[in-house]
């Protein structure tokens, strides 16, 4: 299915491989919903050329708690079965950077990878993700993925009834506290040293209600043994004993490949997309922690598929599907 491309040469006058072949889909981002949109595609007889960087948001991550079938599976084996999989249905995986991506027209994407090497494709799949803003405390390199989580929603479970304390600031701080509460009510946040931002009555009544202090002090350290979590230590000289860690922290696109093209982006950075994962560029799709939604692995595969059935019918031509029927008016 693929379609010849007016590449040039490697630089010794001779075509490169990629100078002569379009790929029906470059996907960008090989973590759960880049993995599953290679492989379904490639099922549907695709060509499909998948760009890895290899820098994963949740590596650290002890397991992935959810993923139906594989409970607490570790992400690198989770990564390492998608991309076997992937490439025995014949998607061919490069791990690499992409610097730019352009669209030439409606039916072409150009990718410029970080080694120089180009590659066209038809369609394109963002995948890229999203990275963490983290705080500067010492001590939390140790426990994190294992006793200092992101995600309420994935790791929530294991807090039952443990001391438990929110790190950050404002409503996403006061939201997570709020979510904590159904596995555990000693909770407490602290902003490290940053004001509080409890700037609408709702944060203060709910929080007393359910009396969950807010500590503006700043965090010196995470006291720890191996990755076990016992104390937090303040700049004044207070230590707070604790089990678990949540970061209520900032986020940002992994790259900036949706700002190159254009796409339509929220005030977060997620790029928008319709039903089909569609982005606001023509041909061009997005799926997984890109885009707005739950940030967990199970929904990011499952984006991931759906993104790759509606690449794959723009992919079919017209002669091969049924106009659609009219809507009955009632």
């Amino acid at each position: 299915m693929s379609v010849p491309a007016n590449s040039g040469t490697n630089g010794k006058g001779e075509r490169s491989a990629a100078a002569d072949k379009a790929w029906d889909v470059a996907i960008i981002g090989g973590g759960p919903a880049g993995l599953s949109a290679s492989i379904w595609l490639a099922r549907y007889l695709h060509t499909v050329l998948l760009v890895d960087s290899g820098d994963p948001r949740n590596w650290e991550t002890r397991g992935v708690n959810g993923f139906l079938g594989h409970p607490g599976i570790r992400p690198a084996e989770l990564r390492g079965l998608g991309r076997d999989e992937a490439r025995k249905y014949g998607a061919e995986l490069v791990d690499a950077v992409c610097d730019t991506v352009t669209q030439r027209n409606e039916d072409s994407f150009e990718l410029v990878l970080a080694d120089g090497a180009t590659h066209r494709a038809r369609r394109l799949l963002l995948a890229i993700g999203l990275k963490d803003v983290w705080p500067d405390i010492p001590g939390l390199e140790h426990v994190y993925g294992a006793n200092a989580h992101v995600c309420p929603d994935c790791d929530g479970r294991e807090c039952a009834k443990k001391k438990v304390v929110v790190i950050g600031k404002g409503r996403k701080a006061v939201g997570m506290a709020l979510n904590l509460t159904t596995w555990t009510r000693e909770i407490i946040i602290c902003t490290n040293g940053e004001p509080a931002e409890l700037d609408l009555p709702e944060y203060c009544r709910k929080l007393d209600a359910l009396n969950i202090p807010v500590i503006e002090e700043p965090v010196t350290c995470v006291r720890h043994s191996g990755t076990h979590v016992h104390a937090l230590d303040f700049a004044g000289g207070m230590s707070l004993d604790t089990d678990k860690i949540f970061l209520a922290i900032g986020q940002y696109p992994a790259d900036d490949l949706g700002a190159q093209l254009g796409c339509e982006r929220d005030a977060g950075g997620h790029i928008i997309v319709d039903d089909a994962y569609h982005t606001s560029v023509m041909n061009c799709f997005a799926a997984g922690d890109i885009v707005p939604g739950p940030q967990l692995a199970v929904a990011a595969a499952g984006d991931g598929a759906i993104a790759a059935l509606a690449i794959h019918k723009s992919l079919v031509p017209d002669g091969r599907k049924l106009e659609k029927l009219e809507t009955a008016e009632h």
